[in-house]
């Protein structure tokens, strides 16, 4: 009798779960729709457009490719570029574990109001916060007076570039660290500290090994928008060429004029950059996950 239960109970089991598979299941023509609507999308508006690219800056053969890249505005775009990035990652890389230390480690009156200010970045153009830039340190801004008169020149000058870059990417390393270092929690630090580690000792040797992979994925975010930022930066740069423009700035100018092979080459070597960045990121974000799967399974 018990063994008759048994096996109802099993089947009616079975019966169910199958019906629950078949409900989150679609059928084979619904599958394929979805995937080729996805590879026609990917194709059209990424993949597509990205070949564009190549094969335009390609179009005047290779001698024309490298004199473009060569060139000495463009030259002058790649440094300025380059030396926007590893000044505003750094600073926002120490920004960024800061203040997630601050926010997961600690309460404090204002918590909550930090929390938005990082986030603030993200819901202001940075057209508008070119602009706000320009209102404090311009020429007829807040203190722009006072920096003319001591000839220090921030505005259609690198600082201002440097500041509304680190405007725009600061959240980055952040945003991406907060949720991980709530996750992980402070048993291991607080362990640490009653064993009789300080702070820098904690710090590098529980915190920075469980952050590291969310640590590193921030930074690459952050890299790719401080070389691909244009909204602030053409605000802020003045458009002067060899000077203050960045490769984004540089490309816009060369369409203006025109000149499309110039322009396609230098933007494809940004292209170049962003898909080694995407290589890495895709890597970092692949590493996170399996040490991620790894500490489940321990």
């Amino acid at each position: 009798m018990a063994g008759g239960i048994s096996t109802a109970i099993d089947a009616k089991s079975i019966k169910c779960n199958q019906k629950l598979i078949d409900a989150t299941q679609e059928s084979s023509w619904v599958r394929r729709l979805l995937i080729g609507v996805g590879l026609c999308y990917f194709f059209l508006f990424l993949l597509l457009p990205l070949g564009a690219v190549f094969v335009e800056a390609l179009r005047k053969g290779w001698d024309a490719y490298l004199a473009a890249l060569v060139d000495p505005d463009a030259w002058s775009a790649i440094k300025l570029t380059l030396l926007i990035a590893v000044v505003s990652v750094p600073m926002n890389l120490i920004f960024g574990v800061a203040a997630a230390w601050a926010i997961t480690k600690f309460q404090f009156p204002g918590k909550r109001f930090l929390i938005t200010l990082i986030d603030l970045p993200f819901s202001v153009s940075p057209v508008i916060a070119g602009l706000i830039f320009v209102l404090v340190f311009g020429a007829q801004g807040w203190f722009g007076s006072w920096f003319m008169d001591n000839d220090i020149k921030i505005i259609f000058a690198v600082p201002g570039i440097l500041l509304a870059t680190i405007f725009v990417t600061f959240p980055f390393v952040a945003r991406e660290l907060i949720p991980l270092m709530e996750a992980q929690g402070k048993e291991e630090e607080e362990a640490a500290i009653v064993l009789g580690a300080r702070g820098w000792q904690v710090f590098r040797y529980v915190t920075l090994p469980n952050i590291l992979w969310g640590l590193i994925y921030g930074v690459v975010l952050c890299n790719a928008r401080a070389m691909g930022e244009f909204g602030a930066v053409s605000v802020v740069s003045g458009h002067i060429r060899g000077e203050t423009n960045s490769m984004p700035l540089h490309v816009e100018i060369l369409y203006n004029e025109y000149n499309f092979a110039a322009a396609f080459a230098v933007a494809s070597l940004l292209a170049v950059l962003a898909l080694v960045t995407l290589l890495i990121k895709t890597f970092v974000a692949w590493k996170a996950a399996r040490i991620h799967a790894e500490l489940k399974e321990d």
